[in-house]
């Protein structure tokens, strides 16, 4: 695979289980959930099948703003996202942009990097 920046975690639990494993984290650390994506359930409304597919998308405007006014493009990457999913096998997989490529992709200082560096830890946290 090429280095496109995304990085792949697998989870134990089930795509509900870890959506609501993280939600819980990202509330202890008092960051906020904008939104939850159910691509999966959107597909099942229109009569199509897909395996379960969730994005979490989530941050902090206290940590993200700085890092958007550095460097404006980010905004098209934040807020932060995890993709929650299960491949043909049955095994879910937690996706999400590396810190160091949206670093280099939108120029972000690299003091600001801190702001959004702590998403792999939160990852790491929702599989254990």
């Amino acid at each position: 695979m090429p280095n496109n920046g995304l990085m792949q975690v697998a989870s134990p639990h089930s795509v509900d289980e870890t959506v609501q494993r993280l939600e819980s984290i990202l509330a202890q650390r008092g960051l906020q959930v904008f939104a939850l994506v159910d691509h999966s359930g959107e597909a099942a409304k229109v009569g199509m099948k897909m395996r379960p597919t969730k994005v979490l998308i989530f941050g902090s405007p206290k940590g993200g703003t700085p890092v958007m006014v550095a460097a404006p493009t980010v905004a098209i990457d934040l807020p932060l996202k995890a993709l929650i999913s299960e491949d043909d096998n049955g095994k879910v997989w937690v996706t999400y942009n590396s810190p160091e490529y949206l670093q280099q992709r939108h120029g972000i200082p690299d003091d600001l990097v801190k702001n959004i560096a702590g998403v792999g830890a939160l990852v790491a946290k929702a599989v254990e």
